[in-house]
């Protein structure tokens, strides 16, 4: 499912409006909470690279989905090694927590999305002329909406996506501060409605997420 256009690939994760933080994904329920997720409008997936089973987990939820129903990518990816490794099963976008410049030279070099993660305006700076994608502003909670919008105001070419804390109660004050996309974990991975295989609920939680984030969009 991987693309040669990482303008094109941005412009589908940006559409999804969340990117769902699949941490702690299981073998058994990854490919239902994903279509659980696609089913409330939530079409953009990360798969965390500290989960053990993370390269098999990417390739089976990439496999999943075509072009047009979502775009796929590994999370928590620290080094040149595992983002080579998660570009090779099938990964359209890399994301880091923090900016590892040789993430990004590597993602640059094979055409994938990356988004390394950034707090202060300087580092969002220096990631985004490594040839960042995206800023991640990470962890956005710890200083919330107001620290986005001090970020996005000077630096307005530089698209930022929060991650850490975005739930449905504050994620419309994101995209209001400038958040062109946000990451969302917790909010949306209901550890306990999985393990009883509610579905459903995962579905409602994506479709208010994405019903808040279009209402602001369309502002």
């Amino acid at each position: 499912m991987v693309t040669l256009d990482a303008s094109e690939d941005l412009q589908r994760f940006v559409e999804s409006g969340v990117v769902a933080v699949m941490r702690g994904a299981d073998a058994d329920t990854v490919i239902d909470v994903a279509d659980a997720l696609a089913a409330g409008g939530i079409t953009a997936f990360e798969v965390t690279a500290d989960n053990p089973d993370a390269m098999e987990l990417l390739a089976e939820v990439s496999g999943s989905f075509s072009e047009s129903e979502a775009i796929v990518g590994a999370g928590t990816v620290l080094d040149s090694e595992t983002a080579q490794a998660a570009i090779r099963s099938g990964a359209e976008f890399v994301v880091s927590p923090t900016f590892e410049s040789d993430v990004v030279t590597t993602c640059n070099r094979y055409g994938t999305l990356v988004a390394p993660g950034a707090m202060t305006p300087t580092e969002a700076l220096n990631a985004y002329e490594a040839g960042a994608d995206i800023v991640k502003v990470f962890p956005a909670a710890s200083l919330g909406p107001s620290h986005l919008s001090s970020i996005a105001g000077p630096l307005p070419q530089i698209p930022l996506m929060p991650t850490g804390g975005i739930d449905v109660e504050n994620v419309a004050d994101y995209i209001e501060a400038g958040a062109v996309v946000v990451g969302a974990g917790s909010a949306i991975m209901d550890d306990a409605a999985i393990a009883r295989g509610d579905f459903e609920a995962i579905t409602e939680t994506a479709r208010e997420f994405t019903r808040v984030i279009d209402e602001v969009r369309e502002e």
